[in-house]
């Protein structure tokens, strides 16, 4: 039965899975300095883990990137404020991530002093919305680098972008905590890891689910198969449709789900129309053989955000490079902490300038579609 504790109300304003029911995963990444407060979201199962970054800063706290402040949340940060101090930085470090800018109103009001800082251009869809509409606390909102940086004594910050995407822009707020030697970065670097990270332990269903060969067979639970469906996951979080992927006809998709002995909403009542010809595992062994020292740019925005702005993007992680003092990496998505240096940032920036880059065949094709579909209808500028 779900716990009254992980409700989160809201998400009918974004309904991504888990959808009203949001179980956190609370991890010390660094002893008394570094938090990690994880949940999963996603669409038909494909579920990838967000997270919140917890920093231990002079007199308190510092949230990074919130996610849905459910009770049971709450409460986890009420035990960290008693013994480090109270939450008084919140800060949302994306211009577009609608998954980050959501949870912050919310998380705003469960800690009433705290201030909150947001990239600039911030932007509404369909909408252009001032901030206080949306809910942001117009007293103590501030606007990042605009109106200063918190805690510049030990925090660095840089920014990646403002990127003009037409309909708004693409701004990314990423710190250096120098205390524990931790990067914080919101979405475009990421850690694809061949094991599903802890968060699925508190919900195997989206790797069971996706494990499966056909809509007829039972979720069953076992360590290869929520392997064989993290890899799925991925895949399908990387390119939305999979070069390897087969979608079969209407009818054996409904003969299967017909065939399925217990139809119902945990299994989606049979439906699965997906097929997975043998040797689909080369394409994931070829995408998590692009990382570089286990980074790489996240391929979605490799895509559709970066095509036209290599040159921001090699000149933002040669910056990052620069900063003395990196040990690790903590992205708002996939695995963390990861071992991360200047040196990895330096050469990941290195083979993005040397290697083809954001291709339209393959896996590519379908974003590749889409990219040039939104540069033909001036949604999206051929030159930013």
């Amino acid at each position: 039965m779900p716990a009254p504790d992980e409700r989160w109300p809201w998400w009918p304003l974004l309904p991504l899975y888990p959808y009203g029911q949001r179980p956190t995963l609370v991890r010390e990444l660094v002893p008394d300095q570094v938090w990690s407060f994880e949940q999963l979201q996603g669409v038909y199962y494909v579920a990838v883990p967000i997270r919140m970054t917890v920093l231990k800063v002079h007199g308190g706290l510092l949230l990074y990137a919130p996610v849905a402040p459910t009770a049971a949340l709450r409460k986890a940060l009420q035990t960290l404020e008693a013994s480090h101090g109270p939450v008084h930085t919140i800060v949302l470090p994306s211009s577009s991530g609608l998954e980050h800018k959501l949870p912050v109103p919310a998380m705003a009001r469960a800690f009433p002093d705290a201030t909150v800082w947001v990239t600039p251009g911030q932007w509404s869809f369909p909408l252009l919305l001032p901030l206080d509409w949306l809910g942001f606390p117009a007293r103590r909102t501030r606007v990042l680098f605009d109106d200063g940086v918190p805690h510049g004594d030990e925090l660095h910050w840089s920014a990646l972008g403002p990127l003009d995407l037409g309909l708004g822009t693409f701004m990314e707020a990423t710190c250096l905590h120098h205390g524990s030697g931790s990067l914080l970065v919101t979405d475009a670097l990421v850690s694809i890891g061949r094991q599903p990270p802890p968060v699925f332990a508190l919900d195997p269903t989206p790797l069971l689910f996706h494990a499966r060969e056909r809509g007829s067979e039972p979720l069953l639970d076992d360590p290869q198969r929520r392997q064989r469906g993290w890899w799925r996951l991925v895949l399908f979080a990387s390119y939305l449709r999979p070069a390897s992927l087969m979608v079969p006809p209407l009818v054996e998709t409904l003969k299967d789900a017909l065939a399925q002995p217990e139809r119902r909403a945990r299994n989606h009542f049979g439906l699965y129309p997906f097929r997975w010809p043998a040797g689909w595992e080369a394409e994931f062994e070829q995408l998590v053989a692009t990382q570089s020292d286990g980074l790489q740019i996240a391929p979605v925005l490799e895509r559709l955000v970066f095509p036209r702005c290599r040159t921001q993007l090699s000149r933002w992680l040669r910056e990052l490079a620069a900063l003395p003092g990196i040990n690790r990496l903590i992205a708002a998505h996939h695995e963390a902490p990861v071992a991360c240096h200047p040196d990895t940032l330096a050469s990941l920036a290195d083979r993005l300038d040397s290697r083809a880059w954001a291709v339209d065949a393959g896996s590519w094709s379908l974003l590749a579609s889409i990219d040039q579909a939104l540069v033909r209808l001036g949604v999206v500028p051929a030159e930013p």
